[in-house]
């Protein structure tokens, strides 16, 4: 990789951070994140992992609702940590078109991650080099999750003029999903309010099909073994919203992640996530069909 090259990438990153007036640091994570993508997408591994996480909402909606400094990705069959070792190995010494950045093959770092019941899996720490500017990346590894609809390959946009990663990502009933689940399962002891401010944000911006989502919502939660929901968990009720902890938590996650968004209050966000998941998940305790329409723009399921 050329000096050139990568001064230029870093001059032209930080034009983009004084005209969107985003953090440089961030923007250089964002492209180190990437160009790691898309080494993956070069190489034999690539059918074997499904990108998920805050970065599909770049995907989605063409900018980023919320910071984030992971990749996370799921991978499909069995795989330990030798293997993920040789995997993120090839990735950094892969050939590909000079886009100014090098990645350190000692660098990769492979641990544990555990958050109770909710989810465990790898995280991998690799380092990058940007000319002399440092980027650490982490990828978060998942394992063995249901995905419905079937994971459907998109091209992932791109800071700059290189070419862009094509990878398989998750849908977004299944999204949904996960993070009802966890909502579901820790009730008044979560503090994820990342998960409140996403769904909230698919409620405003998307349509879902109810059937689909239904299929979703009960795949995941069959294949992590919960029992079946009869009624709407707390953390959907107001008893979750006017929690004073709940509340402080909730400022405390805006005035980090997303400080431009002062509102809405958490009573705003969890009655709308009632309207959007409350029937839903009704139906699926009472096992049956559910066949509405949600409609972004009336906030409403429709029949």
């Amino acid at each position: 990789m050329s000096e050139s090259v990568a001064q230029s990438v870093r001059a032209r990153l930080l034009n983009i951070a004084h005209e969107r007036r985003e953090d440089y640091n961030l923007l250089l994570v964002r492209y180190g994140i990437e160009r790691l993508l898309y080494r993956l997408t070069q190489t034999e591994y690539a059918n074997r992992f499904v990108l998920k996480g805050a970065t599909l909402f770049m995907l989605w909606m063409g900018q980023s609702h919320r910071p984030t400094q992971d990749l996370d990705l799921l991978v499909f069959g069995s795989i330990d940590d030798e293997e993920l070792n040789r995997i993120f190995h090839n990735l950094c010494r892969i050939g590909v078109d000079d886009d100014g950045i090098i990645f350190d093959p000692a660098s990769v770092r492979i641990n544990e991650i555990r958050e109770g019941e909710i989810y465990h899996g790898k995280r991998i720490g690799i380092r990058g080099y940007l000319g002399n500017a440092r980027i650490t990346v982490h990828v978060d590894i998942g394992f063995g999750d249901s995905i419905v609809p079937e994971p459907k390959k998109k091209v992932y946009p791109v800071l700059l003029d290189f070419p862009a990663p094509s990878i398989r990502i998750y849908p977004r009933e299944t999204v949904v999903a996960e993070k009802l689940d966890a909502i579901i399962v820790l009730g008044l002891r979560n503090s994820r309010m990342k998960d409140y401010f996403d769904l909230w944000t698919l409620a405003l911006n998307f349509d879902f099909d109810g059937g689909i989502l239904k299929s979703a919502i009960s795949a995941t939660l069959e294949r992590r073994s919960r029992a079946l929901p009869i009624s709407l968990p707390v953390g959907l009720l107001d008893e979750f919203a006017g929690d004073p902890t709940k509340q402080t938590q909730w400022k405390a996650f805006l005035n980090r992640s997303v400080p431009e968004k002062a509102e809405p209050e958490l009573a705003v966000v969890v009655n709308t996530l009632r309207l959007f998941l409350g029937p839903v998940i009704l139906a699926i305790g009472a096992n049956i069909s559910f066949s509405e329409q949600w409609q972004a723009a009336n906030q409403a399921w429709i029949s």
